[in-house]
C-alpha cells in the first residue's frame, strides 16, 4: 500500500541525451555496457537515508523547513512510515543500494537497552521490506556525534563510560548491518578530535581510538561478517582538530595500530575540499595504498567554508574521480553513495527525486568520460613516458646502492640533467577533450 508521499511521480526511466524531461535519466542507462560491465555494476549507486529522509532542513542559522509526514521523528510509528517512503523512493529511482546511521532509522531513546530494542525492531521491519525490493544495503554506521553524550568524542572520549556506550552502540550497528546483508560497515568519526590542547591527552585519545578499531575488526571476524570495515576522513568539522583529517592521515593512523590490512577508506568529495584537497587527490592517495573502499559523492559550495553536502553537478571533477577509481580496479564492496541533501528551500517530493536523477546522470557522464580516457590511454602513456627512466636497469641498481656509488657515477659519467617539461597544460587540454 502506497504512502502517497510520491503520488504522481512515475519510476525514473532512461530517455537519452536529447530528452528534456527533468524526471528522466539522460545519461544513466543502468544496462549500458562499458568496459565489459553494466553501468549500474560500475557505479553501484546508494541513497543516503540521513540526508534524504532524516534531515529536516536546518542550517547554522535556521531551523527546520521540511514538513514530512514522518515528522517529528520521535516515534516508532513514524520510523516505520519513513522506511515505507524510503523504499518507495528506492523503487522510483531503481537504485541497487541504500545506507544508514542507526539514528536515521529510529529515534534515540536515551539509553542503550531501548536503543538496541528499537534498532532491532526497525531493522526487522526493513528486512521484511527488502524481501520484495531489489535494493540492498551498501553499509550501515552509528551516529556518535549528534547526542550530547558524544560532545567529547566517542572512542576518544575522556569518560570511559562513553567509550563503553560507543562500543556497545557500534556492536549493535554491526549486528544490524550483518543481519541486513550489508556489504560494508563504516566508522564515521565526526567528533573524534579536539577543540583545544588545554584539556586533551593526544596520546591517550589516539591509543583508545586505535584499540576501538581493533575491537571492531576482531568482532567482524568473530561473527563472520564478510563486508569491509571502512573509516571516513573528516577534517575540521565539527571538531577543530580531527584525528581522521584526510586520507593520508587515516592511512598513517591505520598503519600505526596494525590495521592497514583490515580497514579501508570511505571518501567524501565535500570532506576532501574541507581538507584542502581535490576529490581525485584523496581517491588517488587511498588507491596508491590499496585502501580505497567506497565514496560519498557530493560537493561543497566553493564560496562557503562549511560542508554544504550538495548533489554533484561538475562533470570534470566527477570524471577525474572515477578515472582514479577505474585505474585502481573499480569498486569491490564499495559504491557511490549520495551523501547529499536538498537545499532547504527545495520542499517538494519531486525535488528529492530530481536531485538524485541529476546526481546519477552527472556521475554517469563523468564515468563514461573516465572510461574513455582509460581506453584511449593518453594519460597513462604520458605517465609512462615521464617516468621511463626509472625502468632502466641502471636506475634500479642505483636505488639498491649507496650515496658513494651514486656520487662516483655522477662524476664518472658527467651527469648534468636538463629539466624536462611536465606538460601540465597539454594534459589538461587532453582531459577536456573527454569532458
Amino acid at each position: 500500500m502506497s504512502t502517497g508521499f510520491f503520488d504522481g511521480l512515475a519510476p525514473a526511466r532512461f530517455e537519452g541525451a536529447e530528452s528534456t524531461n527533468p524526471m528522466a535519466f539522460r545519461h544513466y542507462n543502468p544496462d549500458e555496457i562499458i568496459m565489459g560491465k553494466r553501468l549500474e555494476e560500475h557505479l553501484r549507486f546508494a541513497v543516503a537515508y540521513w540526508h534524504s529522509f532524516a534531515w529536516e532542513g536546518q542550517d547554522p542559522f535556521g531551523g527546520t523547513t521540511f514538513e514530512r509526514p514522518w515528522h517529528p521523528q520521535d516515534s516508532m510509528a513514524n520510523a516505520r512510515l519513513k522506511a515505507d517512503v524510503a523504499f518507495e523512493m528506492f523503487e522510483i529511482l531503481n537504485v541497487p543500494f541504500f545506507c544508514w546511521h542507526d539514528l536515521d532509522l529510529r529515534p534515540d531513546q536515551g539509553n542503550f537497552a531501548d536503543n538496541l530494542a528499537t534498532l532491532n525492531e526497525i531493522t526487522d521491519y526493513i528486512a521484511d521490506k527488502m524481501q520484495t525490493s531489489r535494493t540492498r544495503l551498501l553499509w550501515g554506521t552509528a551516529n556518535m556525534f549528534s547526542h550530547r553524550r558524544w560532545m567529547g568524542g566517542a572512542s576518544t572520549n575522556p569518560d570511559p563510560n562513553v567509550f563503553a556506550f560507543a562500543a556497545a552502540t557500534v556492536k549493535s550497528c554491526i549486528d544490524a548491518t550483518h543481519k541486513l546483508g550489508g556489504q560494508n560497515y563504516v566508522l564515521w568519526g565526526g567528533r573524534e578530535g579536539y577543540e583545544t590542547l588545554l584539556n586533551t591527552d593526544l596520546r591517550l585519545e589516539q591509543d583508545n581510538m586505535g584499540r576501538f578499531l581493533n575491537m571492531v575488526v576482531d568482532y567482524k571476524h568473530k561473527i563472520g561478517f564478510k563486508g569491509a570495515i571502512l573509516v571516513e576522513p573528516k577534517p575540521q568539522e565539527p571538531s577543530k582538530h580531527q584525528y581522521d583529517f584526510d586520507a593520508a592521515t587515516c592511512i598513517g593512523f591505520l598503519r600505526k595500530y596494525g590495521l592497514e590490512n583490515e580497514v579501508k577508506l570511505n571518501l567524501e568529495q565535500g570532506h576532501a575540499i574541507l581538507a584542502g584537497h581535490s576529490f581525485e587527490h584523496e581517491i588517488a592517495v587511498a588507491a596508491a595504498d590499496d585502501m580505497l573502499g567506497s565514496i560519498d559523492m557530493n560537493r561543497n559550495d566553493y564560496q562557503s567554508g562549511w560542508d554544504t553536502d550538495q548533489f554533484p553537478n561538475n562533470v570534470p571533477e566527477v570524471a577525474m574521480a572515477y578515472y582514479h577509481i577505474l585505474k585502481s580496479g573499480g569498486f569491490s564492496t564499495g559504491g557511490t553513495n549520495f551523501d547529499a541533501k536538498l537545499r532547504r528551500q527545495s520542499l517538494d517530493p519531486q525535488d528529492l527525486i530530481a536531485a538524485h536523477i541529476g546526481g546519477m546522470d552527472i556521475c554517469a557522464r563523468g564515468f563514461k568520460a573516465a572510461a574513455a580516457m582509460i581506453t584511449d590511454g593518453g594519460l597513462e602513456q604520458s605517465l609512462s613516458d615521464r617516468y621511463a627512466g626509472w625502468h632502466d636497469p641502471q636506475a634500479k641498481t642505483m636505488l639498491a646502492g649507496d650515496l658513494d656509488t651514486i656520487t662516483n657515477r655522477v662524476l664518472n659519467d658527467n651527469i648534468n640533467p636538463k629539466p624536462r617539461s611536465g606538460r601540465q597544460e597539454i594534459l589538461e587540454n587532453y582531459v577536456n577533450r573527454f569532458v
